[in-house]
């Protein structure tokens, strides 16, 4: 498995558990593979549900901001890459 980087945590929301991602690499989509690094997290997670602006999209491009719902915490600069088959 091979991984892009594809954006950075930006702010995370813990009451509800979602990641505000901004997309400064490349471009994402729901059933997408992403795993969420930084000093403190290590995560993996199929990407469920997207969000820009409180509206469900099914993708999102290079320079949007989206909301994605996270099985666990992610912390401000976590690097978000998506997980692509070598």
């Amino acid at each position: 498995m091979e991984r892009v980087k594809v954006g950075e945590v930006f702010h995370y929301f813990g009451k509800i558990g979602v990641a505000a991602i901004r997309l400064t690499d490349g471009d994402l989509a729901v059933g997408d593979t992403i795993q969420v690094q930084g000093p403190s997290t290590d995560l993996t997670q199929v990407v469920e549900t997207m969000q820009i602006e409180h509206g469900s999209v099914p993708r999102a491009g290079k320079g949007q901001e989206v909301g994605i719902r996270l099985k666990d915490r992610a912390r401000e600069r976590d690097l978000v890459y998506k997980v692509v088959p070598a």
